[in-house]
């Protein structure tokens, strides 16, 4: 398994924007954005690797992973 599988990235419409917005919790602080869906996971996913790629040439550890069954435990008690 890839570390970029042990962070949430979620897509999702904004009204707002009138727009997708890519962003992954915990990892990177802001995101991307664009028209398609798809195009902008893909971009998302290839902005959580390079934040990854980072944090190693840093040498600095990873922020604690936000997927699996305890990430969505914690969010279904916000919700």
């Amino acid at each position: 398994m890839k570390d970029s599988a042990k962070y949430v990235k979620i897509v999702e419409w904004s009204e707002e924007d009138q727009c997708y917005v890519g962003s992954a919790p915990g990892l990177i602080y802001g995101g991307c954005h664009g028209g398609d869906e798809k195009e902008v996971f893909d971009e998302l996913c290839g902005i959580v690797e390079e934040a990854i790629d980072l944090y190693r040439k840093d040498g600095k550890p990873l922020p604690p992973a936000t997927s699996g069954r305890d990430f969505a435990t914690k969010m279904q008690s916000v919700a």
